[in-house]
């Protein structure tokens, strides 16, 4: 009888065992930590809503990157909260004085060897919170995508100047991989890669974001250019989309309840895949951790190794600072 038991259980009998035969491999290297950037000096405003994640001046986000760096980090994701924000949002493509233009700079000196990834969007800048320009339609304001697109080259441009290693256009703009490629193609940042955000859902997981990057909508909602959560076709059409805009890498954002389109995204295109663990995502974890209902470090890790799993390549994450410790 026993000649036919299956017995995979003796592929597990222990760790050095299972670690031979693991099929999903986690490296540090697989994780990006977004970093949020501050107008003024010497700020580090913790965030209510994101235990343990802070806003950080230009000038305190140098010795925290290196941090980062020190535990094996090896690209950040940056957010600006400029001082005066703008219907338009001209900070994004200030050269000379914008705040991820001036974090840039001090980032690329004093931390060589991070690569600088900036996020090219806008409603963190502009003053209504929406992710570009506004224009009246039927007695409301809706996003205006085809007027959106110019300042979108504008912002990415200023943003390679300043030494951006890559730019993630974040907000789902019709075209904007495109216009983006062509922009930076002819300043001569043919170099540059671009992170689309392809498959960027209207998820109720950014709660915490929100307060993170002070870029709520100030009415309305993001709806009509971001996806709906209930489409999975149609992702793959926005992926499609970016591909053939010359997009380097797709995302699929958020993470956790969107494994199906990581899977999907992976196997349809064979790109460079990114998943954003989001904040909504990364605070239900810390919350549950300080209740102690579970172990902050084991879940992160089986987390992460979940999204790797789907088809991720990279993971964008708040947790990514804390990875070191169950990668070292």
């Amino acid at each position: 009888m026993n000649e036919f038991i299956q017995r995979l259980s003796r592929m597990r009998a222990n760790e050095t065992i299972r670690s031979m035969v693991r099929e999903t491999i986690l490296s540090v290297d697989d994780l990006i930590q977004p970093v949020f950037i501050h107008h003024g000096e010497n700020v580090r405003n913790e965030i209510s809503s994101m235990p343990g994640q802070f806003q950080w001046s230009v000038d305190k986000s140098i010795d925290y990157v290196k941090s980062l760096q020190d535990c094996g980090i090896k690209a950040i994701l940056l957010f600006g909260i400029p001082e005066k924000k703008d219907p338009q949002g001209t900070d994004t493509w200030n050269d000379k004085n914008g705040i991820i233009q001036n974090a840039l700079r001090a980032l690329r000196e004093a931390v060589p060897g991070m690569l600088l990834i900036t996020d090219v969007c806008f409603c963190e800048y502009t003053d209504h919170g929406h992710c570009g320009l506004l224009i009246e339609r039927n007695g409301e304001y809706v996003l205006d995508h085809d007027t959106t697109l110019n300042n979108l080259a504008l912002q990415a441009v200023s943003h390679a100047k300043a030494g951006a290693d890559m730019v993630a256009p974040s907000g789902m703009i019709d075209g904007g991989v495109g216009v983006i490629r062509e922009s930076l193609d002819e300043q001569g940042f043919s170099h540059v890669p671009i992170m689309a955000y392809s498959a960027k859902y209207a998820s109720n997981f950014y709660g915490p974001f929100r307060d993170a990057a002070q870029g709520s909508p100030q009415f309305g909602d993001r709806k009509s250019y971001q996806m709906d959560f209930a489409n999975s076709h149609e992702a793959m059409r926005e992926i499609d989309v970016d591909v053939s805009e010359n997009a380097d890498l797709v995302m699929v954002k958020p993470a956790l309840s969107y494994m199906d389109i990581i899977y999907r995204a992976k196997e349809s295109f064979k790109m460079p895949t990114v998943a954003y663990n989001v904040s909504g995502e990364y605070a239900m974890v810390k919350a549950a951790a300080e209740k102690g209902w579970l172990d902050e470090e084991k879940i992160v890790q089986e987390i992460f190794t979940s999204l790797k799993r789907a088809g991720a390549d990279l993971i964008i994450s708040y947790h990514a600072e804390m990875a070191y410790k169950f990668l070292k």
